[in-house]
Formats: structure tokens, C-alpha cells, sequence
């Protein structure tokens, strides 16, 4: 890493963090900070939610498909006994 820890939250920069970037903030493609917004999160909860149904019902899916195979080939050994 870049950075090394010096104790008490205090980084001190080593020759891997490389150097130092300045500019203007909001340009340049370097950040901006607005006082008194609220950051919200960039991820939709519902949408989260909706694909770890689809993903369940996947698993479910193949989990009987397995099942299924399973009991084919139980019989298929039976049969030849």
C-alpha cells in the first residue's frame, strides 16, 4: 500500500502512493464536496431484492433438476439388478 500507518488515524506517504495530485476541485475529473447534502446509496434495494429472488428460484430450479437425475438413476440401477 501506499500509505503507512503511523498510529492515532495519522498516514505518512511512502515512495508507492506516488505523487501528490492538485488541481481544482469539480474539474479535471477530481471530486467535490456540497456542504449539508446527504450521500445516498447507488444501489437500488428493490432491484437487489428482485435478483436474489430470481437467483433462489434458479437454485430451487436446479436443485429438482439434480433431484430428478438422481432418482433416474436410482431406477435405472434398480432396473438392472
Amino acid at each position: 500500500s501506499g500509505l503507512k500507518a503511523m498510529g492515532q488515524n495519522l498516514y505518512l506517504e511512502t515512495d508507492a502512493a506516488g505523487g501528490a495530485t492538485s488541481g481544482t476541485w469539480g474539474a479535471d475529473g477530481l471530486g467535490r464536496l456540497n456542504q449539508g447534502f446527504l450521500e445516498t446509496s447507488n444501489v437500488s434495494v428493490v432491484e437487489q431484492v428482485v435478483n436474489m429472488i430470481t437467483a433462489q428460484r434458479a437454485y430451487e430450479a436446479s436443485s429438482k433438476g439434480v433431484q430428478s437425475a438422481d432418482e433416474i438413476l436410482g431406477q435405472a440401477i434398480n432396473l438392472k439388478r
